[in-house]
């Protein structure tokens, strides 16, 4: 099992990633040997050693060879993608990020996905960024992704719509669910430290955000940004492990509401809404309460960019005056969905693993109960199969 961890205090970019990828091992001629795939010209790329702030950090460069004034929509790019001789994990990981990116554009300027036409972050350098970033996942045989909080930066930027605020309009969008903050560095008034690129990196690839996980750290990379800051270091730093348990960890949440005064007949439709806005569980536990009222304990396992909107949510539909949260290490078998072919048909079961070796099988509910509506077969028979 290896994991990652970015640790953002300086904020996160595409050029930033790869620069902390390649300095935490990998191959920068891998690196282009696959980007080459992609069957696009006019671009140089370049890596760098540089200080930023006494501290020694890879810089990753893209030179545009051959400009164009041209914008490319995203049915354009994941045209490029899709004919690129690039893996089909990379190849998918690339419209993922990218299609988020779209999506993020086109609720910021009320415009169809189709109708986006990317300018900062459609030029080839944040291609190189994007499908880079997918390669260098592959090539470093990540299997999950962990980030700090996010320093978004400070003040204000000029770009193609004029000024705008930092973070800026389509960054502020990815970064919803992620937790972030807005520091000054030093005297300098307005600084953009997330780009809208590396928001939808870490968006798209995350598999949580916070406190770094338990981790046998084996590497550490420094990906230098492009301000060379007097007394901060203006760096991405990357902590490349393998998991110190035989078991995959993650840290998760849990917010509780006692709750005494509710028809009964909500609890089906708010698990139905709890799920649906990005609940992991949902239990509910019979209690007694305060004067001796029978009551019940709604219990929501949920990651924390979600945590939000499933307290707005509780408070809508219970009659809860408060709720209180905490947070919880998970330990986890691998896990593994596989369709396999039964006598009732092909069911899908998922697979629980440690060291690879299979200590827990169970098919999923949905696939028996449509075989058992279907065929009129009692549930109970295809679950025990």
């Amino acid at each position: 099992m290896k994991i990652i961890y970015f640790d953002c205090f300086s904020g996160i970019s595409g050029d930033m990633t790869l620069g902390a990828l390649i300095d935490a091992g990998l191959k920068f001629s891998d690196l282009k040997s696959e980007l080459s795939k992609l069957k696009i010209s006019g671009y140089k790329l370049s890596v760098s050693k540089v200080k930023r702030a006494g501290i020694t950090a890879t810089k990753f460069n893209v030179e545009i060879t051959q400009k164009s004034k041209s914008h490319r929509g995203i049915n354009d790019i994941i045209k490029i993608i899709n004919k690129s001789l690039l893996s089909s994990n990379v190849k998918e990981l690339s419209k993922n990020i990218f299609l988020k990116l779209a999506q993020a554009e086109a609720k910021v300027h009320n415009k169809k996905i189709s109708d986006v036409h990317f300018h900062e972050v459609g030029a080839i350098d944040s291609i190189i960024d994007i499908v880079g970033t997918a390669i260098a996942i592959e090539k470093l045989k990540i299997d999950e992704i962990y980030s700090s909080s996010v320093n978004l930066g400070y003040g204000t930027i000029k770009c193609e719509h004029g000024i705008l605020p930092v973070p800026a309009p389509a960054t502020a969008h990815l970064m919803q669910g992620i937790p972030a903050y807005s520091s000054k560095i030093s005297d300098i008034d307005n600084i953009e430290l997330t780009t809208p690129t590396g928001a939808v990196i870490l968006k798209t690839l995350g598999n949580g955000f916070g406190k770094m996980p338990l981790m046998q750290i084996e590497n550490i990379g420094y990906g230098a940004g492009n301000n060379d800051f007097k007394n901060y270091p203006n760096v991405l730093r990357v902590f490349i492990s393998k998991a110190t348990k035989d078991y995959v960890t993650d840290t998760i949440n849990i917010i509780e509401a006692n709750i005494d005064d509710l028809n009964p007949l909500v609890y089906g439709y708010l698990m139905e809404q709890l799920f649906s806005k990005g609940a992991l569980d949902v239990t509910l536990t019979p209690t007694i309460m305060k004067k001796n009222r029978p009551g019940i304990i709604l219990s929501v396992l949920t990651e924390k960019y979600y945590m939000s909107e499933i307290i707005d949510l509780i408070f809508a539909e219970t009659t809860t005056f408060g709720v209180r949260t905490y947070e919880v290490e998970r330990y986890k078998l691998e896990r593994e969905i596989k369709e396999i072919k039964t006598k009732f048909g092909k069911i899908k079961f998922k697979i629980g693993k440690l060291k690879n070796k299979i200590l827990t099988i169970s098919p999923e509910y949905e696939d028996c109960k449509k075989i058992a509506i279907k065929n009129k077969i009692p549930l109970k028979n295809i679950l025990n199969i």
